[in-house]
C-alpha cells in the first residue's frame, strides 16, 4: 500500500526541514535520509544497543515455568 501526501518544506536556521503528517511517523528519535537520484529517503534508525533492541520487543504471553537452581559444580584449583 503507497500512502501518498503533499507537505510543507520550511527553513529551520539554515537546514530545510520538512512536517511528517502522523500516518508517516517514524519510530524512535533518530533517522537515515539518503538521496537516490531525485528522491530523498528517510528510515528510521536502527537501535544502537541491546537495551534499545529490548525495548522494541513485544511481552511474550507465555508462562515460563519454574527454572531449577542447580548446585555448582566443585571446581580443583
Amino acid at each position: 500500500m503507497n500512502l501518498e501526501r503533499h507537505v510543507k518544506l520550511f527553513k529551520n536556521g539554515r537546514s530545510q526541514a520538512v512536517r511528517i503528517p502522523r500516518e508517516f511517523e517514524l519510530p524512535g528519535e533518530d533517522a537515515i535520509i539518503r538521496k537516490e537520484g531525485s528522491r530523498l529517503i528517510i528510515e528510521p534508525a536502527r537501535p544502537r544497543s541491546l537495551l534499545a533492541v529490548l525495548k522494541t520487543w513485544e511481552p511474550l504471553d507465555e508462562e515460563i515455568g519454574p527454572i531449577e537452581d542447580l548446585p555448582a559444580e566443585p571446581v580443583d584449583i
